[in-house]
Order: structure tokens, then C-alpha cells, then sequence
């Protein structure tokens, strides 16, 4: 049974069910059986990029990736507003305003730190227990509350005519097409997305992630381990604490750990070179937040 990563460099049209999908499709077709899989964080079918896809053990850390900040390139056409802020939406505002490049990198500060904003009518987020995009889609009207998120970076990477491409580093809940409309509305016109590239997930970044086409290899005789990341690499940003033969097998039953010379937090736990826990330290203390069921000999 594998357990560990595939970083899909997502195509545009593919939903994030859908690659979930061509992956269980791909390791049925490579001879592994059911397989337990999830995805690491929604990405639209407009959008390209890095999706992290998780095998066996490494699906009880889907949770945290839905959690971790992401890094965007998105591109900006002013002068259109869309009903969906997208592309492949239908105009419901003009505006003959274009900013200059200038006063899009002047902007910019406003829009970085904590901020408040309003998720896109066209979302997946639930409205009366009925998602907000199947309610937009019937033309109904969709009142979403602000939120708070936090842009941790937002420059300018490059414009031409009418349009312009921004990086972002954001925290969890972040839309980025409503970012993009609330920036064209501060610059006294309208905008939609017309690019979206996520380049970063939680630890992984697009120079891991792999095509459909190198996926679909898998599912006609290429090695899984070409393309599977261990289920490790989804920890790299908290700290690792080995623990011996005794710890490993109290950790494995759930008992709590006392007498640690460790600060407080998340740590992940490794007997060897084997992921045993996620492990909560508390005054000395570590108590198992999430077990790996894992086999003492290393993946």
C-alpha cells in the first residue's frame, strides 16, 4: 500500500475531484487496489498549478495542507468586471480607466497584512446549507459575509496594455479573483482574472509537481516511486523528533510522553527514519494528535 504524495501540476478544466479521480484510476491500472486518496486544498478548474494529492497514510494530513498558506501568480485584465471575477464569466461592468503600472505598485500596500474581504458569489462556500455558486448559477442573488485573511505578500511581477501579474503569498480562505477585484475597484476601475497559477501549497512548490501526462504513465507500467513524495515531505515545516525503540511503541499505543527537554508545539515523530505521530508538546509533555500506521521497515 503507498502512502505519501503526488504533486499534480493541475491542468486548466481539471477539478480537483476529478485529478483525485486520475489518480485512484491510475494506481487501479498499476495493479495497487483500492487506495485510500485526497486532495490537500480545492483548486478551481480555471486555475493551473500545484495540487497536493495524498496516498494511504498521508491523507490524515489533508487537514493541515487546507490550512497552510499558498503563494499565486495571477494575471489582472482591467476594464471588465465578470459575474464568476474570472475569465469565463459574463461582463456586468465596464470601465475606460486603465492604471499605470505605477499606480497598480502604489496600491498594493493597502491590500497586504490582515484585510478584509468577500468571497466570490461564484464559490463553493455554503449559503442556507446550498452552495454559493449553484444558487449564482440560478441567478439568484448571493450575499456573502467579509472575512478576514491575510495577504503575507503581494508585489508586482510584470504588465503590458491593460493587463498586469501580481505574486501573493496568502493565508488559508484567501480568494484571489476577489482580491483582484477589490484591487481594480481601488484603482477606480474594474478588472477580472484572466491567469491563475498556484505555485505553492504548504511545503510543496511547483518544481515537485508533475503533469497529467507523467501520472497517467503510472497507470501503464511506470514506477509510483518516480513520482511519490514520502509522507515526510508534507512535515518539513514543523520540527522532527526521534524517538527510540520504547517511546516509538508507547507513541503507537497512545500513551503520553513526559520529561521532554522540547518547547512547546507540533512535532512529528520518526522511529528511524518511519513517521510514528504528530505529537503535541506541552510543558514537558507530548500527547499524539495523529498516528501513522506505518511499517517499522522505512517506505
Amino acid at each position: 500500500m503507498p502512502h505519501g504524495w503526488i504533486i499534480l501540476d493541475k491542468p486548466h478544466g481539471l477539478g480537483s475531484t476529478q485529478a483525485v479521480g486520475a489518480v485512484k484510476r491510475n494506481l487501479r491500472e498499476a495493479g495497487f487496489g483500492k487506495v485510500k486518496v485526497g486532495h490537500g486544498g480545492t483548486l478551481d478548474p480555471f486555475a493551473t498549478g500545484v495540487l497536493p494529492i495524498a496516498l494511504g497514510e498521508a491523507t490524515k494530513l489533508c487537514g493541515r495542507m487546507l490550512d497552510a498558506s499558498k503563494i499565486y501568480a495571477f494575471t489582472i485584465k482591467f476594464g471588465e468586471e465578470t459575474d464568476t471575477l474570472d475569465l469565463e464569466g459574463k461582463v456586468i461592468a465596464s470601465s475606460p480607466a486603465r492604471p499605470t503600472l505605477a499606480e497598480v505598485e502604489a496600491v498594493l500596500p493597502c491590500f497586504t497584512g490582515p484585510i478584509d474581504q468577500i468571497p466570490p458569489a461564484y464559490s463553493a462556500l455554503k449559503v442556507d446549507g446550498q452552495r454559493a455558486y449553484d444558487l449564482a448559477r440560478k441567478g439568484e442573488a448571493v450575499e456573502l459575509k467579509s472575512r478576514a485573511v491575510t495577504v503575507h505578500l503581494l508585489e508586482l511581477s510584470g504588465g503590458a496594455g491593460d493587463s498586469v501579474t501580481l505574486i501573493a503569498h496568502v493565508s488559508k480562505g484567501t480568494y484571489i479573483r476577489s482580491l483582484a477585484r477589490d484591487i481594480a475597484r481601488a484603482l477606480r476601475t474594474v478588472g477580472h482574472v484572466t491567469v491563475l497559477r498556484r505555485l505553492k501549497a504548504g511545503p510543496f512548490g511547483i518544481e515537485q509537481a508533475i503533469s497529467l501526462d507523467k501520472l497517467n504513465e503510472v497507470g501503464k507500467g511506470a514506477r509510483l516511486e518516480n513520482v511519490l513524495l514520502p509522507l515526510e515531505a508534507g512535515l518539513v515545516d514543523i520540527p522532527a523528533l526521534n524517538l527510540g525503540p520504547e517511546q516509538a511503541s508507547m507513541v503507537r499505543q497512545g500513551r503520553v510522553l513526559t520529561g521532554l527537554p522540547y518547547d512547546d508545539g507540533l512535532y512529528w515523530a520518526k522511529a528511524g527514519r518511519v513517521p510514528v505521530a504528530l505529537l503535541e508538546v506541552s510543558s514537558g509533555e507530548a500527547r499524539v494528535s495523529r498516528g501513522f500506521n506505518l511499517s517499522d521497515v522505512a517506505e
